[in-house]
């Protein structure tokens, strides 16, 4: 409906409004009252070009009563027509929008719902997701609903609006998938919370509610101990069969793993995650892989996404940011690469951009501040200690100032605003050094060095310390990690992996540091585990599919299309990885 208008006639009407010249009509608001234009109001807005056309009006009528609002809405509304801005504010947004609805502006309804998707958070994304319905904004209720979702945990801790929502509204959000929750305790947790607010009239609604939780992936401990016995359901006839059902699926669960039927009961089918590992690329039997497999935490399954089209690639460098996955650098056997692409996960599409200044084989990549950072590695000839950073908006490269080592087979990750480096080898002997940039000084500064030299070490940021974990070091492949604190400068001891590795790929998801397969001394292997901060302890996770080394790996958050890359919920679906798909490429477009 909003017809677009020049600056210039944008200025030179509001100049003629501003000095009543040419007005052909007036709003009248509590006795406040606006001259304007009928023409421009039109553009703007269908409720005025309804209310000057309508047949109760006529073209001699210049006043306008107008009710169910206030004079400072219309006086906003009307400077909009004229000046198509408008300031939003947390103070004024929520009236702005219910005017900008109640006559129809769409163009103000857009910067409010924009504006109030900015703001959600934990406390008030309950309010925004009821208000978009109340307003009909149904872009702004899908965003609020996603980040409930997403928020579950923090948002049903934290929000009083949460203990406000109906039975109905509570089902919608339990049922979902996508509700983000590491562990279905979380949820039965919140139930309960909710229940107690007002348990006179709530407790009738625990079978309901407890039937979209999926009881049978808790711990049995908890589920007997907590759930079972509880006062809500223990005495209800319907909870009764609930617990007798998900007593049978823990059972075959624990003696007969998953079964076909598991993703798509309820009780059994787990949520799914709120971000999805990327396995790219590597060196396996004997040559590089164009393999990439995503990794569902929620089932514990690898998923097969390869594409076809794309050539194999190895020790090259994979990052995650605004919505990319960029694959920096490597190797084919053949040829070392300057070479960047980027991944569309969204359309699964491949695009070239910018190379680099160097070629970068066994490259260490980080991302900082919306920059992507390459540094060292071997160009063919020689070790380098060269850096790099791109800027996705111009497409460029431009050089950082130079590491205090040669590197090549490091790793790199930020924390607190640095880049950190660690390990890799000069070209003569592998490294123990680890150093530090600072983009607000451009400046490396060498940290405290590692207990063990490593090359082709694993790096990640994890729980507000640097992670330097397996490698070689010049004799053997490493099964031992170390932990780096900045504040103190120092290195501390973190239990051993069950096996050794180096050249494999390191991330950090749903708070676990996993680290994916690699070479053990022997032989590339599928073999894949992770270690929690908070047991100080490793577990087994499940194999890949592909036996590789030299690949890497990211996380991409939030997928709106995660459901293609992770394991099917709703047909049957077995432990070993499985085709989804093919990711399609574009070849080599310009950005």
């Amino acid at each position: 409906m909003e017809r677009k208008m020049s600056a210039m006639a944008c200025a030179v009407f509001n100049e003629l409004r501003l000095e009543g010249k040419l007005c052909d009509v007036t709003i009248s608001v509590d006795g406040v009252e606006f001259n304007a234009h009928k023409n421009i109001l039109c553009s703007c807005s269908h409720y005025f070009r309804a209310l000057f056309a309508s047949n109760w009006s006529n073209a001699e009528k210049r006043v306008y009563k107008i009710k169910g609002t206030s004079p400072e809405m219309m006086r906003l509304i009307i400077e909009y027509a004229y000046t198509r801005t408008v300031p939003v504010t947390v103070d004024n947004v929520q009236s702005l929008l219910a005017a900008a609805d109640q006559f129809n502006v769409m163009g103000i309804v857009g910067l409010c719902s924009e504006f109030l998707k900015s703001q959600l958070c934990s406390e008030n994304c309950i309010g925004i997701w009821r208000f978009a319905d109340y307003c009909y904004c149904p872009d702004l209720r899908e965003a609020a609903c996603v980040f409930i979702l997403h928020h579950f945990e923090e948002m049903s801790r934290l929000s009083t609006e949460f203990l406000d929502v109906s039975v109905n509204e509570l089902m919608h959000i339990l049922e979902k998938d996508e509700l983000n929750v590491k562990r279905e305790e979380a949820v039965f947790e919140a139930i309960l919370k909710w229940i107690d607010h007002a348990p006179q009239d709530r407790r009738q609604h625990i079978a309901v509610l407890l039937s979209q939780v999926r009881l049978a992936l808790m711990q049995a401990d908890y589920f007997i101990n907590n759930v079972k016995t509880h006062r809500y359901v223990k005495d209800n006839e319907e909870c009764k069969v609930l617990v007798i059902n998900t007593l049978t699926e823990m059972y075959n669960l624990n003696m007969y793993g998953p079964s076909s039927s598991d993703f798509t009961q309820r009780l059994t089918r787990p949520r799914l995650p709120y971000a999805v590992l990327f396995a790219i690329g590597g060196w396996s039997g004997g040559s590089p892989t164009n393999a990439i497999e995503t990794y569902d935490s929620r089932a514990d399954q690898w998923v097969n996404v390869t594409c076809e089209q794309e050539s194999p690639l190895a020790y090259h460098g994979t990052a995650y940011f605004n919505g990319f996955v960029y694959v920096v650098g490597g190797f084919d056997s053949t040829d070392y690469f300057s070479s960047v692409k980027r991944f569309d996960p969204l359309t699964k599409t491949w695009q070239q951009v910018a190379p680099m200044h160097s070629r970068r084989c066994y490259v260490s990549v980080a991302v900082l501040n919306n920059l992507l950072y390459a540094m060292g590695g071997f160009d063919g000839h020689t070790r380098l200690s060269t850096a790099e950073r791109y800027e996705p908006e111009t497409n460029q490269w431009a050089l950082i100032a130079p590491m205090h080592e040669r590197r090549s087979d490091a790793s790199a990750t930020t924390l607190h605003e640095k880049v950190y480096i660690c390990g890799g080898f000069n070209g003569t002997e592998c490294l123990i050094t680890a150093e530090a940039y600072d983009p607000a000084t451009q400046q490396w500064t060498l940290i405290a060095p590692m207990s063990s030299r490593r090359s082709g070490v694993g790096v990640i940021a994890y729980g507000n310390q640097v992670y330097a974990v397996g490698g070689f070091d010049g004799v053997n492949r490493l099964r031992s990690a170390e932990a780096y604190n900045p504040a103190a400068n120092m290195w501390r001891t973190v239990p051993n992996m069950f096996s050794p590795r180096s050249n494999f790929g390191i991330e950090v998801v749903d708070d676990l540091l996993v680290v994916v397969g690699g070479f053990n001394g022997f032989t590339t292997t599928f073999h894949v585990e992770c270690y929690d901060e908070n047991t100080n302890e490793w577990y087994d996770v499940q194999d890949m599919g592909i036996n590789r080394s030299a690949l890497s790996c990211c996380v991409v958050p939030a997928l709106p299309n995660v459901r293609e890359y992770v394991a099917r919920r709703d047909y049957y679906a077995d432990n070993s990885s499985r085709e989804v798909g093919v990711i399609s490429s574009t070849g080599s477009l310009p950005v």
